[in-house]
């Protein structure tokens, strides 16, 4: 970033530890460069990504001290050079590469993308990991077909609901674990077929219910021992896809220990292995598909489309104010939140 003489307030992580390295900064207003847009920030989203990264445990994060957040929304301030004037005042949503936590950020021009008109600010704070990542999964990676079985971990969390309402444009049957605590809620929705992880053993709950056939796709991202059982699940030309190891991050100290011993827990499968089982395994993080921004501008406007038909609506569960923004992780990673946690940064 090329800064200016103007500050504002950013949520830093000061060193790696605990939420409460989280701080309220002042820091140089950034400078959009060439080809690039500063965005006044309205809603930044939180992801388990974020924990991560406070805890060292997410790789490719800059070191402390940082700006987290890789999701937001707000309205264009200020272009840098080549990028057409007619662009301030617009609208948008923008992944980024940490820096949302913040009351002004500085993108790439082609990454702040315009949102309909009839989307909140919240709701498009609350669209792009959550909504990209179950879209990548389902439809793209793990090709969901109409009355196939699909495993959604985490059903309530933001990822979830994303999932659970595109699983339901795909037609499939949908199993869910959560906490007993939020079955109400997903019944709601329409979905019925749940398991309380914190009580039940998920694997044995689902081959239950599919009287023993077991699923077509599983979507984990709580990693070691869970990765095992959701590819036993899997029947016949099923696909396991995993997009997260949060087990890593039980408690709230960073515990690098503890991510190794879930990291070795974690079942390896030989090629030869798979073909025998005709199963596959898809591993899926929209952090390395820079290569392919293509692939995912088309799967947002195919979002777009579904939201503006009525199909798909973000649930936010709870919005923190940026100077809360310990307290939003704290939330996350007591399992409390149903849906999306946002960041208020319009402070």
């Amino acid at each position: 970033w090329l800064f200016g003489g103007r500050m504002m307030k950013a949520a830093v992580v000061t060193r790696l530890g605990r939420p409460e390295v989280l701080a309220l900064r002042q820091e140089p207003d950034p400078e959009p460069g060439e080809g690039q847009v500063r965005i006044r920030v309205a809603a930044a989203g939180v992801n388990f990504a974020d924990i991560l990264a406070r805890m060292g445990l997410y790789p490719g994060a800059p070191r402390p001290p940082f700006i987290p957040g890789l999701e937001l929304s707000g309205a264009i301030e200020k272009i840098g050079a080549g990028v057409a004037a007619s662009r301030v005042g617009e609208r948008v949503l923008a992944l980024t590469h940490f820096g949302a936590y913040a009351e002004r950020a500085a993108v790439p021009a082609t990454q702040a993308i315009p949102i309909p008109q009839a989307m909140s600010l919240e709701e498009a704070a609350a669209l792009p990991v959550n909504y990209l990542t179950a879209y990548h999964m389902i439809f793209r990676m793990g090709n969901l077909q109409p009355g196939e079985r699909v495993l959604i971990h985490g059903a309530a969390g933001g990822v979830g609901l994303a999932a659970i309402q595109l699983a339901k444009i795909a037609q499939a049957e949908i199993y869910g674990t959560a906490s007993a605590s939020k079955f109400d809620f997903l019944r709601q929705l329409g979905v019925t077929n749940l398991v309380d992880y914190t009580k039940q053993d998920f694997e044995a709950e689902i081959r239950r219910m599919t009287r023993g056939e077991g699923v077509d796709l599983a979507l984990d991202a709580v990693g070691g021992k869970s990765f095992a059982k959701s590819y036993r699940l899997l029947r016949s030309a099923g696909r396991l896809v995993v997009y997260g190891f949060s087990t890593s991050a039980r408690g709230k100290s960073r515990n690098a220990a503890r991510a190794v011993v879930e990291f070795l827990r974690t079942k390896r499968h030989h090629p030869l292995n798979l073909m025998r089982d005709n199963k596959a395994v898809i591993g899926v993080h929209l952090g390395r598909m820079g290569s392919r921004a293509q692939v995912l501008a088309e799967e947002l406007q195919a979002l777009f489309r579904f939201y503006n038909e009525g199909r798909i609506r973000p649930h936010i569960g709870k919005t923190f104010p940026l100077a809360e923004a310990a307290a939003a992780h704290r939330f996350i990673q007591d399992r409390k939140n149903i849906g999306k946690v946002l960041l208020n940064c319009a402070v």
